[in-house]
């Protein structure tokens, strides 16, 4: 299932992955990338655990994902990597956060057409002449005084 989406706040792309839940067992789970020409350098992940239960977002950088759709991308917390088995193309997304590791497979046609969307509303190289610094860093950090979330 692949949808794309365009609102006022930026394009959005809806997928289902397959969570690795065990060595041998996986869990569909839909996640929605959203880009927003406001802050170009990022990507948001939501992943949808039941449809009306939790979610998480993470923000992964733009670039980062879309190297990772050819190569090995990222270190630390967010790795992305291309998934050469079989007849399905499909890439790796690893999410670690202290000691939880999260490994998804994410059909890499749509994510990629999806990207090269993005590129064509901020194309690579011109991020920095959209981003508003403050408004940037207060995005990531929370504004002055307020705790992040």
């Amino acid at each position: 299932m692949q949808t794309q989406t365009t609102v006022a706040q930026g394009i959005c792309l809806s997928l289902k992955l397959h969570r690795m839940v065990g060595s041998r067992a996986w869990e569909a789970i839909r996640a929605e990338f959203t880009f927003t020409p406001d802050a170009p350098l990022l990507v948001s992940i939501t992943f949808f655990i039941d449809e009306d239960g939790p979610k998480v977002t993470w923000q992964v950088g733009r670039d980062l994902l879309d190297q990772g759709l050819r190569s090995m991308s990222g270190i630390g917390d967010v790795q992305v990597w291309p998934s050469y088995l079989g007849e399905q193309e499909s890439a790796w997304l690893q999410l670690s956060s202290y000691d939880v590791t999260a490994l998804f497979e994410m059909p890499a046609p749509p994510l990629a057409e999806w990207l090269d969307r993005t590129y064509q509303i901020v194309p690579a190289g011109t991020e920095m002449r959209r981003l508003d610094p403050d408004a940037f860093l207060e995005g990531l950090f929370g504004s002055p005084g307020t705790a992040p979330d």
